[in-house]
């Protein structure tokens, strides 16, 4: 394994980037641009028991230094992308894979986790119990260190897969959520998700969301997400995934000397769909300027 090599609850990964679920698709159609085999793994996108049409029309709104988005957890379901997407993703991508789950009560967490636990190639359980997107599930788990401990527990007895559990920066307290996952049994925490925010039309004077809402990310939450994951990181005993509004090797690099162990890149990739690409290849010169080692 080479200088940028880490590990991630036990699974070895040939560098710490990470495309983030929800800005990647399912992984295939970049492959496309570039050999995806390049990346650490991939965390595809938010699947769910059932097929997810999404949020009405509009649903993303752009704001300074990043976006918004309300795409709702839009998905063919678990059976789909686990029969037709995730054979796309293994015709040109061949290391583990990251699901990322997703669920509006604790039944469809287990349903679909129970689901991947019998795919090979999924390496890792992404528990998503934070989206802001979703009326009557997603973010409303990851409020509560109740709720969240109990999802985390049930999906736990469910699967053998490492799970790690995606936080909601929208809260008093990350830590006491953090610190209740962990004792549920988590094997690792990702964070942070998308903080709620909205954007109005002057001309229409109304929300330019149907949702109303929506979750902001980009380089906006950056220094609100490497606070988080730096006190989280302290925390906890488990492995930390950072995200959010990263978009460079040293953002990267700041954001594992805050604690993590692996890094997500999010909104860049939607902004230029090589960002994960060019973050692998500008490590290494970072690093030396820096005189900073992963190992």
């Amino acid at each position: 394994m080479g200088k940028l090599s880490v590990e991630l609850c036990g699974i070895r990964l040939d560098n710490p980037v990470i495309p983030a679920s929800g800005t990647f698709g399912f992984g295939y159609e970049f492959a496309e641009l570039y050999d995806i085999n390049c990346l650490g793994t991939i965390s595809i996108k938010g699947t769910t028991r059932e097929p997810r049409f999404g949020n009405p029309t509009p649903r993303i709104a752009e704001c300074a230094s990043g976006m918004l988005n309300s795409v709702g957890l839009q998905n063919p379901g678990v059976e789909k992308v686990i029969n037709e997407e995730l054979p796309k993703l293994r015709k040109c991508f061949h290391k583990p894979i990251m699901a990322n789950v997703s669920g509006f009560s604790v039944e469809d967490y287990v349903y679909t986790c129970e689901k991947f636990d019998g795919v090979e190639d999924i390496g890792w359980i992404e528990l998503n119990i934070s989206c802001p997107n979703v009326h009557g599930g997603g973010m409303s788990f990851g409020t509560s260190a109740k709720d969240a401990a109990e999802v985390t527990r049930a999906v736990k007895k469910a699967t053998k897969k490492p799970v790690i559990v995606k936080l909601t920066p929208n809260v008093t307290s990350i830590t006491d959520i953090a610190k209740a996952v962990e004792d549920a049994g988590a094997d690792g925490l990702s964070l942070i998700n998308t903080l709620l925010g909205m954007r109005i039309d002057l001309r229409t004077k109304k929300p330019v969301l149907a949702n109303r809402t929506g979750g902001l990310s980009g380089p906006a939450v950056f220094p609100v997400a490497l606070r988080m994951v730096y006190d989280v990181s302290r925390a906890v005993k488990i492995p930390v995934v950072g995200m959010g509004g990263i978009s460079c090797a040293e953002d990267a690099l700041e954001m594992m000397l805050a604690g993590a162990a692996a890094v997500e890149v999010g909104a860049a990739n939607l902004t230029d769909p090589f960002a994960c690409k060019k973050i692998i290849d500008d490590l290494p010169a970072a690093m030396e300027k820096y005189n900073i080692t992963l190992n």
